[in-house]
């Protein structure tokens, strides 16, 4: 490491976090051509799998990462989130992370971050000395502060998302190019603003390798036709993470890390429906379409990914359950979902996690009472409208997974052994010598070394 041989001279370390969006530990492992640069990181430093959060979705899973709490103290639980005493839902944005972020941290010290592309940080942060926001921001000329960044990104063709549509097509070779400019344009505003040398922190995202595998994952693990373009993607992936981390001075340590794994997609399960099919959820009128149309004798509804919600008297508008039937209902929903099967016979949860299991803190008020995990092979939907079947299939052959996440570091004395999402965020501060109470924390840094 070391393209630039001095120091800045202050005496504190400095990291380079770069986050591969749903890229699974054993991806890398088991091509060890396409993934030089990596598994190098993990041989002379630290490298290995860990889990992700409940749910391992990516709005839950980044906000918890780049805090080191659970959804009970960010308040994001997923891509759709619920009003508390209203079926009204939102989107959540970077505002809605109630939790001290990694980069407020260091802000707070006096030191200083740069952070890019990471999702569920919209609208970009004042007090962050360069940000621009990334999954589901509107655009660069909103998502991008100070001026001078937004400009370069503007000058440079910088976007902040591949077109996932694109995907969708059987013919995917319009997707892979767009996939293809997208990383490049992604990896040359991370080259720029590392050689610019004024950070302490930098935490960079690459998201386009979740949506590559969202369509091309089981064209690798079935030997289908864009397996070869599934790997060459991976191998430019690998080359720039080799060619940043050449960037980086002496006393910067480069961390690479996932949100959550991947699998192959074989059925979509449609929640609401099997619900519906059920007798545990009924729509006024025939056009439903959101939460707000279910009625009265409904006893529980679901949102993605795999949470679901008792229809609660005193809690939802119209409830159903009377709070002192709730236990009882809630461990009746659970063990049917426990039971539930897919057509090829397998269970479709791995587990069925309680709320009081999964989540703490000061907003797990709109947490979900029950949440599925999945497993493999079967990706959870939750739609209220569009689907007469319960299992079905889509545009997409691959998902996401709690298992099989990556984390790599290039320092010897990380172990990531029994590690998961919540490790992150204090291993990063102990990293850069920054002091924190270890209780605010989930997970522990996985740093040896005092």
């Amino acid at each position: 490491m070391g393209l630039f041989d001095r120091l800045r001279g202050d005496g504190d370390p400095r990291v380079a976090f770069f986050g591969i969006d749903g890229v699974p530990y054993s991806l890398v492992a088991d091509n060890p051509d396409e993934f030089e640069h990596l598994n190098a990181i993990a041989e002379d430093g630290s490298g290995g799998p860990i889990d992700s959060i409940v749910p391992p979705e990516s709005s839950a899973c980044w906000p918890a990462l780049t805090t080191g709490v659970n959804p009970g103290e960010t308040g994001v639980y997923g891509f759709q989130d619920r009003e508390n005493g209203s079926y009204d839902t939102y989107v959540p944005m970077g505002r809605d992370v109630q939790a001290t972020r990694i980069w407020d941290r260091v802000e707070g010290a006096q030191r200083s971050a740069t952070v890019m592309n990471v999702p569920v940080t919209f609208p970009p942060q004042e007090n962050v000395q360069r940000m621009v926001s990334g999954f589901l921001s509107p655009g660069v000329d909103r998502a991008a502060r100070p001026e001078q960044l937004r400009t370069f990104l503007q000058d440079n063709d910088y976007k902040i998302d591949v077109n996932a549509k694109l995907g969708h097509n059987e013919d995917k070779s319009d997707f892979i190019e767009d996939a293809h400019e997208t990383l490049d344009a992604r990896f040359e505003a991370f080259k720029h603003y590392i050689e610019q040398d004024d950070w302490d922190l930098f935490f960079g995202v690459f998201m386009t390798t979740d949506r590559v595998n969202h369509f091309l994952f089981k064209h690798y693990t079935q030997d289908g036709e864009y397996k070869e373009e599934f790997l060459e993607f991976y191998q430019k992936v690998d080359e720039y993470l080799g060619r940043l981390r050449e960037m980086l001075a002496d006393d910067v340590t480069m961390a690479v890390a996932s949100d959550h794994g991947f699998t192959t997609l074989e059925y979509e399960v449609h929640l609401n429906e099997w619900l519906r099919q059920k007798g545990w959820l009924s729509y006024e009128g025939d056009d439903h379409s959101e939460l707000g149309d279910i009625d009265e004798d409904s006893r529980a509804y679901s949102l993605i990914p795999g949470r679901f919600y008792i229809n609660l008297e005193g809690r939802d508008p119209r409830g159903s359950v009377p709070e002192d039937e709730y236990e009882d209902v809630r461990a009746e929903l659970k063990e049917k979902l426990e039971n539930l099967t897919g057509p090829n016979g397998n269970p479709v949860a791995d587990t069925v996690e309680t709320k009081e299991a999964a989540y703490r803190g000061a907003h797990d008020d709109i947490a979900p009472d029950l949440t599925v995990v999945p497993n493999h092979g079967f990706d959870l939907k939750a739609g209220f409208k569009g689907s007469d079947d319960v299992f079905g299939t889509g545009p997409r052959n691959g998902m996401h997974s709690f298992d099989n996440a990556c984390l790599f570091v290039d320092d010897p004395d990380v172990r990531i052994g029994d590690a998961d999402l919540y490790d992150i965020g204090p291993t990063l501060l102990d990293l850069l010598d920054l002091q924190y109470d270890k209780t605010e924390f989930d997970g522990a840094s996985l740093l040896t070394r005092s």
